[in-house]
Formats: C-alpha cells, structure tokens, sequence
C-alpha cells in the first residue's frame, strides 16, 4: 500500500545528526558568518571533493559569479556556456559584465559540446563554464587541453553533480574551479548554500577577500577592493557538515531509486533513460528521461500533465537560456538543446522514497504513459 497520495519530484533527507548540530551551533552564539562549523564543512568538503581548497557561499550562483569575478573576468570578456542549464549560470557572466557565449550539448551526456567550444573561441574569451547536466560530468579532460592551448579559465558548474566521478576522480577538481548548489533538491542541502573548490591557492585566497566585502584579512575594516557579502552562516555550515558525513549513505539510496526506475521503465517505448559514458559515475540528482523519439513534441508535457493527476509530480528540463527573454539569440541554432529542452522530464528522486512508493511511481508513470498513447 501507498504511504502517501502524492509524491513531490524532490525532498531533502534529514536526520537527528542535523537537528543535534544545528542546535549546538545555535546554542553556542555562533550563528552568522563565522563559526567552528565553517571551518569544518570547508575542509572536509575539500578532501571530499580531493581539491586543495573549498570556499562557502550564500548559494550555488554566487559562487559562480565568485570564481569568475576572483579570475578578473570583466565588461568586454566573453565566456562560453552551455545552452541548456539553469539559467544562473549565465547570470553569473552578465555580472561581471561580460557576454555568456551559448554552445549546443552533446546528445552523448548532454553537457557542453566540445567541438562547439572549440569553434566558439575568439579573442575575447577568457573561460568556459561547463555544466554536469543532471549529474553527469563535462568531458573534462578534452576541455582542460583545450582550455591550456588557449589560456582559458575551465569552471565547472557541478551544481548538480555532488557525488560524481569521471576516471575515478571525483567532481570538485576536475576543472581550474568547480562550483556547488546546496539548494533543497540538491543531493546534500542546507536549504540554500554553495561552495567552489579549487586546487589553486592564490585562486582560493583572492574569493575569500571578495566574499567578505574586500576586507583586508590582515586588517580589519580596511576594504582595498570592492566586494560582495557572499559568505555562508555557521547555521547552515552545522546542517552540511551533518549531511556530508551521511552523504555516502543519501547517495547510495537515490542510486537505488534511480535504478529501480530505469530497470522498471526500461520497456515502455516512450520514455528513454539518461546516456552514461563509460568511465562515468554519475551523480543521483535526478532520474532524468526523454519522452518519445527525437523531434517529438507535446508528449512530455502531456505525460507530465497526466502524472499530475494521478498525484506524481515532475519537472521538466531547462528552457534553452537563448529562448528566455534577457538572453535572446536571434541566430539560435541549437538543435540537441532544443530537442532535450522538449522532451526531457525528472521524476521523484530522494532518498526516503521507500520501495513500495517506488513501485507506486512506477506503474502510475505506466499508466499515464498508456493514457497518452491512448490519446495519440
């Protein structure tokens, strides 16, 4: 039997160990941008990602914005990223004044397009962000050679990727700089929160002065440049020092239902499972799927619609960035993005979604899928 009538697409998973460190931070006076928690989540957070260095954020986006800014990315640069993201990534760009360049995905991970990028570099470049598309790592290795031949800055954007790793090496140094969302549906969660990790000091140094409004570290109050109040309370610090110490145990149990819905979706002609290369564990972020065949269109949102009703919820893929309207391309010729953006659809994924609700989930995602055929 159903433990519940409707299922959200995310839930974040907590514990008794979140409540008790979250109370001893409270408890001990330590509750805004300093505290011993901080300390902690950035080191562990570092060796967990295998980087040098991790720097806490407010959130996912003004790390981005961070990195970029610390790496003197400015009015005139240009940085290249891919069409289908969240559209953060692209603000980030816009502010440091600089031009986001879009690029179309590979059908193969549907991050960014290697060989587009490589045709996309111009004078003005000075980076290229890549993002790890609902979990599935950038081919990092062919972007780093290309970013050494030309002097460019690699970002990853791992906002979706906590627990990934690609030939054995885990998200957070996989690029020059690699950003973290801990946003309520990510796979570890403060409930906002974000961090860059990087295995280059200097890097890591010149995002703390900014991240603490340009003070001198060395003199208080003396502000030698302009900087931004991006720091991370010590409260949420407490809560993601708790999940990471049970971020194996989280991972493990969304693989779990992650696999369960591919194993079980894995007949139905209409709904097709996220490609993973070869030497790629991805991260269990979302179960992601395509509807129908390439080039279809209204079938997702139909089956979405139909989900609805019989109380699942889901999301659907990203709006391409350049069909928005702060980022319109009028020579947008982004096919793959546009296909994905169409067709692709998140079901339920946490944790704490039981056996049984999975099986829930499933023959209700069967059932809509018939009723669409039906209607088709």
């Amino acid at each position: 039997m159903s433990t519940q009538d409707r299922y959200p697409v995310a839930r974040p998973c907590l514990s008794d160990l979140e409540e008790r460190y979250l109370l001893d931070a409270y408890r001990s006076g330590w509750i805004s941008s300093q505290g011993p928690y901080l300390q902690r989540f950035e080191e562990q957070f570092a060796v967990k990602c295998g980087a040098a260095a991790a720097v806490a954020t407010g959130n996912g986006t003004v790390a981005l914005h961070l990195v970029l800014a610390a790496a003197g990315v400015g009015p005139g640069d240009e940085v290249i990223v891919p069409a289908l993201t969240y559209i953060a990534t692209a603000n980030a760009v816009t502010y440091c004044g600089a031009r986001p360049v879009f690029v179309d995905v590979s059908p193969n991970t549907w991050c960014i397009d290697v060989e587009q990028v490589a045709a996309s570099v111009g004078p003005r470049t000075r980076a290229v962000v890549a993002v790890d598309l609902y979990g599935h790592p950038a081919d990092y290795p062919a972007l780093r050679a290309l970013c050494e031949r030309h002097g460019l800055l690699l970002v990853a954007d791992a906002a979706e990727s906590f627990g990934a790793f690609l030939n054995g090496r885990p998200t957070g140094d996989l690029g020059d700089a690699t950003t973290f969302s801990f946003f309520g549906n990510k796979v570890i969660t403060a409930g906002e929160g974000g961090c860059v990790t990087t295995s280059d000091l200097a890097l890591a140094d010149r995002m703390r002065l900014l991240r603490n409004q340009g003070m001198d570290p060395r003199r208080r109050y003396f502000f030698p440049v302009v900087g931004f109040n991006y720091r991370l309370t010590n409260l949420a610090a407490a809560l993601l020092c708790a999940q990471l110490e049970r971020a194996d145990e989280i991972i493990s149990r969304r693989e779990v239902v992650i696999s369960a819905y591919e194993r079980e979706l894995s007949n139905p002609p209409l709904i097709h499972r996220q490609p993973v290369l070869p030497g790629v564990r991805r991260a269990p972020w979302m179960a992601s799927f395509l509807v129908g065949p390439a080039g279809t269109k209204g079938l997702r949102d139909d089956l979405a619609r139909t989900l609805d009703l019989l109380g699942v919820e889901t999301r659907p893929f990203f709006v391409p960035i350049p069909d928005l309207p702060p980022y319109a391309d009028v020579n947008n010729d982004y096919p793959v993005t546009a296909d994905l953006s169409r067709r692709g659809i998140n079901l339920p994924t946490y944790a704490e979604l039981s056996d049984v609700d999975l099986k829930v989930v499933v023959d209700r995602v069967r059932a809509a899928l018939s009723k669409v055929t039906d209607r088709r």
